[in-house]
């Protein structure tokens, strides 16, 4: 079927139609399998892949059991659809080599997975005649076969040339998935946005985790659980008229015995907890759930 004609809504069931495009991935990890596998659900068929370590050849067998492993340029010879699912610091190099390698490109559909990326990294792809989308998952993979259930319902952040806008949005509705269109120039911000709070949120976690295992708690993450729980919970539906504690209530002098006591266990630790409890107070502040006076003495006790 012609990409142009993929249907955007009504999906049918994918066991009462037939594949449609076929379908490779250059990068056989966490993403590109996770993907693969959602995309022969909905009714294509992945013919090749490329895998480079022994894992991810594995990991393509095991994933994509009717997929040729072979390289890159044949990869894309194979299929209308290509996924290029490496790291973004491999993006850029991998677009420029495929282009040089003359694989045929005219026409086909070529997908990057990158959030850091819009569709404008693929230029010498698309000026070979490829057909460039920017379909970032939102959501972190473990390599586990449960990560095709993680697509469902989740954002994909979409960029790509407006005509090909309805190919884009059709192929994250057939993963599961809902598209948000995300502006080329924008794409940094979303990325420093999603990154920020999702990787950072793991690292405050195993911190508090490991100071709490300090403090002599057998159980950190029992212990955590419900409280986190909440508070993301909080966080999600109320912004920052969810937010707790000592700084929102202005104690100053509990603030300034977790800062001594952090710089004694841990300068590092005293550092982030410092560094975050400012961003807390002035956010704090200009919502008007912190008195002047009050984040005036918060600051003086987070001091350097």
């Amino acid at each position: 079927m012609n990409a142009s004609a993929m249907p955007v809504s009504g999906l049918p069931d994918p066991a009462d139609r037939p594949a449609r495009l076929s379908v490779g991935v250059v990068g056989a990890g966490r993403v590109g399998t996770a993907l693969g596998v959602a995309l022969g659900h909905a009714g294509h068929r992945v013919v090749a892949v490329s895998a480079v370590s022994a894992a991810s050849r594995q990991r393509a067998e095991e994933r994509l059991p009717g997929a040729e492993v072979t390289d890159p340029r044949d990869v894309v010879a194979a299929s209308e659809l290509v996924l290029l699912t490496v790291p973004d610091d491999a993006l850029r190099e991998l677009a420029a080599g495929l282009a040089a390698t003359g694989a045929p490109l005219e026409g086909r559909l070529v997908v990057h997975t990158s959030g850091r990326y819009g569709a404008a990294v693929l230029n010498p792809l698309t000026q070979a005649g490829a057909l460039p989308l920017a379909l970032h998952p939102v959501m972190t993979f473990t390599g586990r076969p449960d990560d095709v259930n993680r697509l469902t319902g989740i954002s994909f952040g979409v960029t790509a040339p407006e005509p090909l806008r309805p190919v884009a949005e059709a192929l994250v509705l057939e993963m599961g998935g809902e598209p948000a269109w995300i502006d080329e120039e924008r794409r940094p911000l979303y990325h420093a946005a999603l990154a920020g709070g999702a990787n950072h949120l793991v690292t405050l976690v195993v911190e508090a985790m490991d100071l709490l295992r300090r403090a002599g708690v057998d159980e950190p993450g029992r212990m955590l659980g419900p409280l986190l729980g909440a508070a993301l919970d909080n966080g999600l539906r109320l912004g920052i008229d969810g937010l707790s504690g000592p700084v929102a209530r202005g104690d100053a002098g509990t603030v300034a015995e977790h800062v001594a006591e952090l710089d004694r266990i841990s300068p590092e630790s005293r550092n982030a907890y410092v560094a975050l409890a400012r961003l807390t107070a002035d956010r704090a502040l200009a919502a008007g759930r912190l008195k002047p006076e009050d984040a005036e003495r918060l600051l003086e006790a987070l001091a350097d």
